[in-house]
């Protein structure tokens, strides 16, 4: 039998998601390489490799498998391939700006444990997604306010959350759509440099943020009596003053 990845979820799983990988097909105890890529939206490339050795049966299952060294990681890691992915452009962060489409994560197993890759055994493909079938995105244009509300499916109420972000700028989307697969209503919130907002951060209002709590008091999928809070560096520094002046707020983080 050829060597072949089996993964699960198979084909697609939600970013936030565990993702078992294992090999099948090798030899008893046979030597590999594997290795994980991905491109991000501006087409920057991220990699990771860890090396193993398959058991006497041929079977290579990284919940079961620790990496060796000489990797990007080693020991007991099931999700090491994707946690130690890192850019080929120093200092670049994997940022995801359209939460409609998946990255897509190759999987590739080389023989040997060279510094370069050896002949390739198997290969695979997996879409990490960050929208869960049933999730609405709904731009929000309401007064002053520029979001995105993420909803979960069905006609329910849901827990509400605003997600701030920190410095930085614009609409960030990514943990609001994550929090909207796990049932919770989240306006991700921009608060400068997204449309008619200001290009700069030099002066925040409460005013501008206490109408974004309203609007999710009001939203008739949305749980009262009060929402939760999430921020983010200077986002974490406004959702403290909210909660501190604002009522209605049942949480920070």
């Amino acid at each position: 039998m050829a060597p072949s990845i089996r993964l699960s979820p198979a084909t697609c799983s939600l970013f936030d998601e565990p993702l078992a990988i294992a090999v099948q097909g090798l030899g008893p105890r046979q030597q590999v390489t594997l290795r994980t890529s991905l491109r991000d939206e501006t087409g920057e490339l991220f990699q990771a490799s860890a090396h193993y050795q398959a058991g006497d049966d041929g079977e290579l299952d990284l919940a079961r498998c620790p990496a060796l060294p000489g990797g990007s990681f080693s020991g007991l890691e099931p999700m090491g391939l994707l946690w130690a992915l890192q850019p080929q452009k120093p200092f670049w962060r994997l940022v995801k700006r359209d939460v409609q489409s998946p990255f897509l994560l190759q999987l590739e197993v080389f023989e040997g444990h060279g510094e370069r890759p050896g002949r390739l055994l198997a290969q695979a493909q997996h879409e990490r997604a960050f929208l869960r079938d049933g999730v609405r995105r709904v731009p929000v244009r309401e007064g002053r306010i520029r979001a995105t509300l993420f909803l979960p499916p069905g006609e329910d109420t849901f827990p509400g959350i605003i997600d701030i972000h920190g410095l930085g700028g614009g609409l960030f989307e990514p943990r609001a759509s994550l929090l909207a697969n796990h049932g919770f209503a989240t306006l991700a919130l921009a608060y400068y440099q997204f449309e008619d907002l200001p290009q700069e951060p030099k002066e925040l209002h409460l005013e501008y943020f206490e109408e974004a709590v309203n609007y999710m008091l009001q939203h008739p999928q949305v749980k009262g009596p009060g929402v939760g809070l999430l921020g983010f560096s200077k986002g974490g520094e406004v959702s403290l003053a909210l909660a501190a002046f604002l009522k209605n707020i049942m949480a920070v983080a």
